[in-house]
């Protein structure tokens, strides 16, 4: 939208587009206490519909779609709230604020629904707003709300990210590829799956991530295909040990990486070029337990906010 449009408008329309973690690595505990890590996002066009309306005072959260209503918890928790409201703070702007979420996005599943919601509040109120912070300011917010939230508030497609996500170098996206989201009948809470990591993990032994990584490169394939990895799996995998028939199976189909996103449970597969999968038929696979699978593409730009009035 326009500036002169945004100062116009009381409501904007936002596609929350979910993630997925290329490379995940574990790095030690910084002074706060939380590990550091290294990782590599990349926006997919799976996205959650958010609507944000400014008010003269009242604040709403109205959830729809694909999430279990009982799991919601009190709307002062959830991200996109906590947003809106770190928002006004810095801005001292709106007084109120009405959001509605249609979920599309699978909640718990290491693909950042919470936190990609948080992130298009954050950028449909930037757009709404007669004085916008602009997207500095709006990075700083969004490190308080989690370690995928800056990332998913970027105009960025594709980043190497480190810290606690805070720290963000934008890369060019690679080509649009298919991909296969395998997301199982259970969850992986991200503060579980950390505490499995430490309690399992001999730092003294522990492989920090090798060499120096050439951002130049990052935006090709088979590139980011080699340097796939994620420091949760072995974690996780332990505890969930059909990921490893979900891995094989999504190997055998080609897809290259195979990896766990997040902190789990969804395994995604990046489909070769010009290949294509029926995910219909993939779910009713013995293989895949009982799981969901999606069929998505990467994103090779980030959605932009658009009017809703």
């Amino acid at each position: 939208m326009s500036a002169r449009a945004e100062s116009r408008s009381r409501s904007a329309r936002v596609a929350a587009q979910a993630k997925i973690n290329l490379r995940l690595c574990m790095l030690a505990r910084g002074t706060t206490g939380y590990h550091e890590l290294e990782t590599i996002f990349l926006k997919l066009a799976l996205a959650d519909d958010v609507v944000v309306r400014v008010t003269p005072g009242t604040r709403t959260l109205d959830v729809e779609g694909d999430v279990d209503r009982g799991a919601l918890g009190p709307a002062e928790h959830n991200l996109a709230w906590r947003a809106a409201t770190g928002y006004a703070e810095r801005a001292a702007w709106p007084a109120g604020f009405a959001i509605a979420l249609r979920k599309h996005v699978p909640i718990g599943a290491g693909l950042g629904g919470g936190s990609a919601d948080a992130a298009a509040v954050l950028r449909a109120l930037d757009a709404l707003a007669p004085e916008p912070l602009g997207e500095p300011a709006l990075l700083e917010i969004a490190q308080g709300l989690g370690a995928d939230v800056p990332f998913l508030t970027s105009s960025s497609g594709l980043a190497l990210a480190w810290g606690r996500g805070q720290r963000l170098l934008a890369l060019e996206p690679p080509e649009e590829r298919e991909v296969l989201l395998v997301v199982p009948p259970f969850a992986v809470n991200t503060a579980d799956a950390y505490r499995w990591f430490s309690e399992s993990t001999d730092w003294a032994r522990h492989e920090q991530p090798a060499g120096v990584l050439r951002p130049e490169t990052l935006h090709e394939w088979p590139t980011l295909a080699s340097l796939a990895t994620n420091d949760f799996r072995t974690v996780v995998h332990g505890r969930y040990p059909m990921l490893d028939d979900v891995e094989a199976h999504l190997r055998a189909l080609g897809c290259d990486p195979v990896s766990l996103s997040g902190s789990g449970s969804t395994v995604f597969g990046v489909l070769p070029r010009g290949r294509r999968a029926d995910a219909g038929a993939l779910a009713r696979d013995a293989a895949m337990g009982g799981s969901r699978v999606l069929l998505t593409r990467t994103a090779s730009a980030v959605a932009p906010v658009i009017g809703a009035d």
